[in-house]
């Protein structure tokens, strides 16, 4: 059964949820993602906006690691990057096994969405359908690209730790096999990786033969491995649903104190020297009451406070097309460095740049491509949220807050700004 692009509200009603048992199953979509889309080549461009970035020695969030066979090979990862010539297109596999060594190897990359707006646009699309259709996990979610012509996959038969949608891409066909927890555990006797010889193990897994465009929905907890005889690329995108405790560890507790504490408060009163010789009990006895005072005064307005953070994470989020939010991307820095303010004149237009969202919360601010936006200069019009939401172009007359306001989103990134035309 095929399903158009992009999958529709039927989809998920209909066929989604039936098919995968409640999200439960992993289940084979023939056919989803067409090559207008997304491309192995589009992949193989990622990686090359790596290594240039890190021939330039540019930050980047997303990384690259090597793997011969099952073993992972950091001490490989510079020679590949940094070769003086950067195999393309038909010469990709010779150009790599000749870096690695190797006749078998594969590539794994973490967050190339980051990589290009390409990626992360065609990608986006399926992701918008997910969200829509089924919902929203908390953390977004990123792509982690398969690349080479490995036997199987370095990570051994493993668990996935999160609901996931493997995207083939070709050109080769991969085999990809998985294990319900408990028929896992039956013929192995473990829950641990299994690494090595497990040819007999495969005639007990579930086989999905994948093609190029084919979607694998992989639901969590379910082990699996893929296996291929010729290069192939595929892009994973886990949807990152954090357990509550780790969200309330990382996103929703450091913005508490720092919302009740404060940098001021903190900046204060130095600590005093502490005797050596009276030791540690003393420091924990002056700042125990320090922490029940903070607590208690968190209590007080604990639900807006957990409101707040959330709702910022949330409009982040979705502003940056739904995919996770990172330090260092460098298809935003890119875009931000094209940005020229000179063209921010009466009469530019602007638009939208692809999966990207302008999220407009009185409670929780202004954001546009993962960023908050300043809105120091004037609140953004709701008409002008509105519009470059629905996609449509929007030409900006106003000489003082219009413009300040235009500057403000751009800066995220999120716009694709053209100037004005001149009067002839």
């Amino acid at each position: 059964m095929t399903t158009t692009w992009i999958p529709d509200a039927t989809f998920w009603t209909d066929q989604f949820s039936t098919r995968t048992s409640g999200h439960t199953a992993p289940e084979l979509f023939k056919a989803i993602v067409p090559s207008t889309a997304v491309t192995s080549g589009d992949v193989l461009n990622g990686v090359h906006a790596l290594r240039q970035a890190k021939l330039a020695n540019t930050t980047t969030t997303a990384k690259v690691r090597v793997y011969v066979g099952e073993d992972r090979r950091d001490d490989l990862v510079e020679p590949v990057m940094t070769a003086k010539t950067w195999p393309e297109n038909n010469g990709f596999v010779a150009g790599i096994q000749n870096l690695v060594g190797a006749e078998r190897f594969s590539l794994v990359v973490n967050n190339l969405e980051t990589t290009s707006e390409h990626l992360a646009t065609g990608l986006g699309k399926l992701l918008a359908a997910v969200f829509d259709g089924w919902g929203v996990p908390i953390g977004g979610a990123e792509q982690v690209a398969f690349i080479g012509n490995y036997s199987g996959t370095a990570f051994g038969v493993h668990e996935g730790f999160e609901d996931a949608f493997l995207v083939h891409l070709g050109p080769g066909v991969k085999n990809f096999y998985c294990w319900a927890p408990e028929v896992y555990i039956k013929y192995t006797g473990t829950t641990e990786p299994l690494f090595g010889n497990y040819k007999w193990l495969l005639e007990h897994g579930q086989l999905f033969v994948m093609e190029p465009g084919d979607v694998l929905f992989l639901p969590r907890r379910v082990y699996h491995v893929g296996r291929q005889n010729e290069f192939s690329i595929s892009v994973a995108l886990p949807m990152y649903t954090y357990p509550d405790a780790r969200l309330l560890r990382f996103a929703v507790m450091p913005e508490i104190l720092d919302a009740i504490l404060g940098e001021e408060q903190a900046m204060l009163t130095p600590s005093p020297m502490h005797n050596q010789d009276a030791g540690w009990k003393p420091a924990a006895a002056r700042l125990a009451p320090a922490v029940r005072e903070a607590l208690h005064k968190a209590a007080d307005g604990l639900d807006d406070l957990v409101a707040a953070a959330i709702a910022r994470r949330w409009n982040a989020t979705l502003s940056n097309g739904g995919w996770e939010v990172v330090e260092a991307d460098l298809a935003r820095d890119a875009a931000v460095a094209a940005l020229d303010d000179a063209h921010i004149t009466p009469g530019v237009t602007v638009r939208l740049r692809p999966p990207y969202q302008l999220c407009v919360d009185e409670f929780a601010g202004v954001h546009l491509r993962g960023a908050a936006v300043d809105t120091s200069t004037g609140p953004i019009p709701p008409a002008l949220a509105d519009q470059l939401n629905a996609g449509e172009t929007v030409t900006v007359s106003d000489h003082d807050a219009g413009l300040a306001t235009i500057r403000a989103l751009a800066a995220t990134g999120g716009l694709t700004v053209m100037p004005a035309v001149p009067a002839k």
